[in-house]
């Protein structure tokens, strides 16, 4: 892109990422003072052996509300006892009698023990002296029940007695799910205990001497650390401390890690969430939650509060009403507004925000007084890349033939995500082959499976090799005749990924802006995989696939939003997304127009890619056989086999 060259990348060493301390905690916190120790929560474990407790102490209730029962006896039993002067007292009502035994006798058949009360049922059709014989026997007949039966209301309480404990259960634990998740509009699923900080130890914080390559975006956030530093030098000049600083780059660039080390570098507390961590199905939730996070920033001010891919809440918001998840998204951003420049106001909260689309977010999130400042994180340059690599190698062994600027040289437009990766995805490698150093070929191997995917253990027919070979040949050949283009680095026949072949072109220095010669290289240097095919076998196949889709966008940008094309003019005809905006950004005439300069500029270059390879054709055969013989060629074999001298030039 043309203009002012994009400010490097930093990058460090792994650093520990602070946990949550509660799974329903959309942030986390490092550098605060802890809290007081919350409270003790009750397990389950503790709740279900309550509630035994409880079901016990009931059951012994039970039993000291009532005597213990008769043991209940047959008439005739109790005849005998009568008649054998056995009976001290009874008491009758109706049929039924209940008394007690001057002395304890064996139970009847059946059961255990002894009994000295009991009971039976008189039946209708007995015909005996019973009141003279109970007289004779000088038995007391009683007025009360010998065994006394629990009170209707204490049978009424005893009963209800497991119901109230269960709703005292739910109760409670309804009530510790509410402390320990809050109230507020969504209910159980807000929060009222505030959060526990994670404290690390001060030498753990990360800072800006753990990061490369951000000279240009250290610059632009001096200003906040020293602010934090020092905020009484700034207000006796009557400066306002920045509400916000917005990060915007490309996934991987290190946006999360800066503002790591903006807090760290400052040293003072640092809470970090994701966007869509706030969102709830629940309206109200996210806007809570929001509220709760400055309110835990603000008691510990100064402080930074980091929002991870903002846009997923931040995006511009439409005119008509929205309902459900809309909803709640736009009650959380205009929660974010308002505590960012509201009538309170975030004092000495600053907001640090990170995005890969700043180009949809709502205009009064990115206004002055909120995000007072977009700071750019671009891919490192070459310098950079090398500071990122020395950073991410430093606890790995390399091998004395190790040049790292030599492996930053022939990584242009990689992140500085991708670049830890190559580092480790060496050590991998290094690991694998026994080995206690990572060599050169480590980085080169491990390179290549980054840019060009695993090998794949396939066996191709002779004949679908050799078309292969020719393929990849006519992609490199014409890389080595464009004059300006990248100079191939590699080429295989190896099929790696997707691919059957891969030919490795990068530029000697870092591009920001491409001139016309150059994008029509690159469209006839991604044609000559077809060309080849068509000039040596008269046929094509499928294997151009991902070449015409490079093809297809590089021509796309040249004429829909480059104005490269005398007949479209010059304008931006189709936006950056265009693949899915396409046929909505122009009108009719427009997009025809665009779609035959489109075609105009393809044919073009395909043919000049089969005259040139038609007019160098003993050079296409000779880098074919010998691509075939190897499999693979390095840069210096690949330009020695087809004959053709390597210029180099001075890259810094």
């Amino acid at each position: 892109m043309p203009g002012k060259s994009p400010p490097p990348i930093m990058a460090s060493v792994t650093s520990p990422v602070p946990p949550r301390d509660r799974t329903d905690q959309p942030w986390r916190s490092e550098g605060a003072p802890p809290p007081p120790p919350p409270k003790k929560k009750v397990s389950w474990r503790g709740l279900i052996w309550t509630a035994l407790l409880v079901f016990l102490l009931t059951n012994l209730l039970l039993s000291l509300f009532g005597d213990e029962p008769p043991t209940k006896i047959s008439y005739t039993e109790f005849s005998r006892q009568v008649t054998a002067g056995n009976v001290s007292k009874i008491y009758a009502k109706g049929d039924q009698i209940q008394g007690d035994l001057k002395k304890a006798v064996d139970a009847p058949e059946g059961e255990k023990g002894t009994y000295d009360k009991f009971s039976t049922q008189r039946p209708s059709f007995a015909d005996d002296q019973l009141w003279d014989e109970l007289t004779k026997a000088k038995v007391t007949v009683t007025a009360e029940p010998v065994y006394k039966e629990p009170s209707l209301l204490t049978n009424v309480l005893l009963s209800l007695l497991p119901i109230l404990l269960l709703v005292g259960l739910w109760v409670f634990m309804a009530r510790r799910m509410a402390a320990g998740l809050g109230g507020g509009a969504g209910g159980m699923l807000g929060r009222k205990q505030p959060p526990k900080p994670v404290e690390l130890e001060p030498h753990k914080r990360t800072t800006f001497a753990d990061v490369a390559g951000i000279d240009e975006v250290e610059g632009e956030l001096n200003d906040v650390v020293d602010f934090l530093k020092n905020p009484d030098s700034y207000r006796k000049m009557g400066a306002r401390m920045p509400g916000g600083v917005l990060l915007a780059g490309l996934p991987g660039t290190g946006k999360t890690l800066l503002a790591r080390a903006v807090a760290g570098e400052a040293g003072v507390p640092f809470f970090s969430a994701s966007a869509s961590e706030f969102i709830e199905m629940i309206v109200g939730v996210g806007a809570s939650r929001v509220r709760e996070l400055f309110a835990e920033a603000r008691k510990v001010a100064p402080a930074i509060i980091f929002i991870d891919e903002i846009d997923t809440i931040g995006r511009a918001r439409g005119g008509g009403s929205a309902m459900g998840g809309h909803d709640e998204r736009e009650q959380t951003l205009n929660q974010i507004l308002t505590e960012m420049d509201g009538f309170t106001g975030s004092e000495g909260v600053v907001v640090i925000a990170a995005t890969n689309r700043a180009d949809v977010l709502d205009p009064a999130l990115t206004r002055p007084g909120r995000f007072d400042r977009t700071v750019t994180v671009s891919p490192p340059d070459r310098r950079g890349r090398e500071a990122i690599l020395r950073i991410h190698t430093r606890d790995i062994p390399l091998a004395p033939d190790v040049d790292l600027a030599q492996v930053a040289r022939t990584t242009p437009g990689m992140t500085g995500a991708e670049l830890a990766n190559l580092a480790n995805e060496s050590a991998l490698l290094a690991v694998k082959r026994q080995q206690s150093q990572v060599t050169e070929s480590d980085l080169s191997d491990a390179l290549e499976k980054v840019q060009l995917g695993a090998e794949r253990p396939l066996v191709m027919p002779e004949e679908e090799r050799r078309r292969t070979a020719y393929h990849e040949s006519g992609h490199a050949l014409l890389g080595m005749l464009q004059p300006g283009a990248d100079p191939v680095r590699k080429i295989t026949i190896v099929p790696r990924g997707r691919a059957l072949g891969v030919t490795l072109s990068t530029p000697e220095a870092d591009k920001y802006a491409y001139t016309e010669e150059y994008l029509r290289g690159r469209i006839i240097g991604a044609l000559g995989g077809m060309a080849a095919e068509q000039v040596v076998f008269g046929v094509i196949t499928t294997g151009a696939e991902n070449d015409l889709e490079q093809v297809t966008s590089i021509v796309r940008g040249m004429v829909g939003r480059w104005g490269m094309s005398e007949r479209v003019g010059r304008l931006s005809a189709l936006p950056g997304d265009a693949q899915q905006a396409y046929g909505l950004a122009a009108a009719p005439g427009t997009l025809d127009a665009i779609d035959g300069e489109m075609r105009r500029i393809v044919d073009e270059c395909y043919e000049s890619a089969c005259r040139q390879l038609r007019d160098h054709r003993h050079q296409l055969d000779a880098l074919a056989e010998a691509l075939l013989a190897n499999e693979t060629l390095q840069e210096a074999d690949a330009y020695r086999a087809a004959g053709i001298t390597r210029l180099t030039k001075d890259t810094d």
